[in-house]
């Protein structure tokens, strides 16, 4: 195609090959270049997307002229979810429910299809998805105090409680950043995961931020939300995926952690800001131990936090 036709929208930083992202003059389509990793994206994404995940379709691939891989894929919406909150004329402080109501349209659709084709997994599969999804290798390296028995017989308990729940191909990186009105992007990080795990959290996690996005879900948004995700697990003949909540959190705090140490001591805002990750591992793990379930909406924002409040902020 020629090139004249794309207007640049982005970097591809998470790809290790390099690449970018580039979108068509009436904005029907994207077209994304890298190397492996995107070959194997693409291949993943028109899998998935033959078993009714709600996926960009896959129009046309090939090598570009600097000998790089591409894909141009339909547009699944102008903006995401997550857009949508910013742009809001009052600041986006929370989502407004029609913001939710296209999230759970979408989580609901890939919901259903994740639980209507359960892959045939290892033994060790769970085991692998925590590791995969919770980045621990790099978050034990860089918080070697955290590698620690009281973790990992937390990270068991987790496990053993997850056993029997159906494994699925998913996402690893659901939110909503990912998510358009029509459906999902960026399935770079895929993988088996449990059946919920992507969908459950897209509301959960934003308090990771540290509120610097500049929103957070009401308490009756993220009930309503969980709800429907329930009733579309029981539609589909799965339990509800709500109760296991605190498994999938537990998980994905240890994720918001990895990459999170600074390089660079001086860089006062990088430290602050791994120390605040590190304190709410902290604070979710000790509710997952009395508990069995983590309330985000419980952790301080980034702007009330100071780091070495607790002892051990500091490792």
């Amino acid at each position: 195609m020629n090139d004249t036709d794309w207007q640049f929208v982005r970097m591809r930083t998470a790809d290790p090959d390099g690449g970018a992202v580039h979108v068509s003059a009436d904005g029907e389509r994207y077209r994304r270049t890298g190397g492996g990793a995107l070959r194997a994206e693409a291949a993943f994404q028109q899998m998935v997307s033959g078993l009714g995940y709600p996926v960009p379709q896959v129009l046309e691939q090939g090598e570009a002229d600097d000998g790089t891989f591409f894909v141009v894929e339909e547009s699944l919406g102008g903006q995401s979810l997550h857009e949508m909150v910013l742009t809001r004329p009052d600041g986006g402080r929370k989502p407004a429910d029609t913001v939710v109501d296209q999230l759970t349209d979408v989580s609901t659709r890939l919901l259903h299809a994740q639980a209507g084709h359960p892959v045939d997994a290892a033994p060790d599969a769970l085991r692998q998805w925590v590791e995969q999804a919770g980045w621990t290798q790099n978050v034990f390296a860089e918080n070697p105090d955290f590698d620690t028995p009281r973790v990992h017989v937390a990270l068991d308990r987790a496990v053993d409680r997850l056993t029997g729940v159906p494994l699925v191909w998913g996402h690893l990186d659901y939110g909503l950043p990912n998510v358009l009105p029509a459906g999902v992007i960026d399935w770079q990080h895929h993988g088996v995961v449990p059946l919920g795990y992507d969908v459950a959290l897209a509301l959960e996690v934003v308090p990771f931020k540290g509120g610097t996005k500049g929103y957070a879900a009401t308490p009756a948004q993220r009930e309503r939300y969980l709800a429907a995700l329930d009733s579309a697990a029981r539609a589909a003949g799965a339990d509800p995926v709500s109760p296991h909540a605190g498994e999938f959190l537990l998980v994905e705090s240890l994720f918001f952690l990895a990459l999170m140490r600074p390089a660079v001591p001086a860089r006062l805002d990088k430290h602050r800001k791994w120390q605040y990750r590190r304190h709410l591992f902290l604070k979710g793990l000790e509710q997952y131990e009395r508990t069995g379930s983590i309330d985000t909406a419980l952790f301080p924002a980034l702007g009330d936090f100071t780091p070495g409040q607790g002892s051990a902020d500091c490792p």
